[in-house]
């Protein structure tokens, strides 16, 4: 269960930029299992629907996000 749980946490943090080396890596298993992260976790998906609501607001009024299965919207 732990496992799916780090995986989980991988996917919704998803990588960090190092500070020294300046490259993206994976976050470590400590620092997914810190226990102020829950607030952090809640954070984190705020920010992504805020960055989708701008991405759409953005959008022109004939572009679409989505598309029916039939070609129309």
């Amino acid at each position: 269960m732990r496992v799916y749980e780090i995986r989980v946490l991988r996917i919704i943090f998803g990588p960090k930029r190092d500070e020294v080396t300046r490259k993206w890596r994976k976050l470590h298993n400590v620092e997914l299992s810190d226990p102020n992260s829950s607030s952090d976790i809640v954070r984190a998906i705020k920010l992504r629907r805020m960055r989708w609501v701008e991405h759409v607001a953005r959008m022109g009024r004939e572009e679409r996000c989505i598309q029916g299965f039939d070609g129309e919207t």
